[in-house]
């Protein structure tokens, strides 16, 4: 059972949700709660896709059924597993910026325990793909995961999430992510394996790269040094 009451809503109020959370959320982009909210009222088409990949795939299955979450008490392990891992690469990522798992707004929007579990599930392995890509989480690292989310899920709030957060850059930041990042993302998103249907905490104790090279990931490129060049190769 996903935790958190669960709002049915009709056509119209749906739509006054996620009008209201799109203008929300970019007069302030740190309210999670807004952003979970536009993805979910905006976003049933995209989760029943990836549920229906889900159902098709061995790992993906193996999810659906055992339905793990990503919380505190499940991958609290992650920090006692050697430095090359996988898990303790989370571990650092999670640690050095003083998240927690535990730290998700729940599903409020989905119709069906199944399709709330999906949203979950998408909400929670966003650090996981944080610490697999190599990007940071400012406003420049965060625009570029969603252009990766978008490729992997096609959820619309991504592309909203994209559009907004290159409208708050300045000039440099803009030139460098269209430059740099925003070209690399789109080889990443489309290179790397169906990432929704990774059971992720049951390779934390695997060599980091080893997964990276399983999955497909092609990790961040370094920040443009200072009057360099900026392009990402092919």
């Amino acid at each position: 059972m996903i935790q958190g009451s669960r709002l049915r809503l009709k056509g119209w109020q749906q739509a006054a949700v996620a009008v209201g959370s799109a203008v929300g959320a970019l007069l302030d982009p740190r309210r999670a709660d807004l952003i979970a909210a536009l993805g979910e009222t905006t976003g049933k088409p995209a989760f029943d896709r990836v549920l229906e990949r889900m159902k098709k795939s061995p790992e993906g299955r193996e999810i659906l059924s055992e339905r793990p979450r990503v919380i505190s008490t499940k991958v609290g392990h992650a920090w006692d597993l050697p430095d090359n891992t996988f898990g303790a690469a989370y571990a650092r990522f999670m640690g050095s910026r003083n998240f927690s798992p535990d730290d998700r707004p729940p599903v409020r929007f989905m119709e069906t325990e199944e399709l709330a579990y999906v949203a979950m599930r998408a909400r929670e392995v966003h650090d996981f793909w944080h610490t697999l890509f190599g990007l940071p989480t400012n406003l420049i690292g965060e625009t570029a995961l969603k252009v990766i989310e978008f490729e992997q899920m096609l959820l619309p709030m991504c592309l909203m999430s994209v559009l907004g957060g290159t409208a708050r850059f300045s000039d440099k930041q803009r030139r460098v992510f269209y430059q740099h990042y925003f070209p690399w993302a789109l080889k990443a998103g489309a290179r790397s394996t169906d990432l929704m249907c990774v059971y992720y905490e049951k390779h934390f104790h695997e060599d980091l790269e080893d997964v990276r090279r399983k999955w497909g990931i092609i990790p961040a490129p370094p920040p443009p040094r200072p009057n360099a060049t900026i392009g990402v190769p092919l």
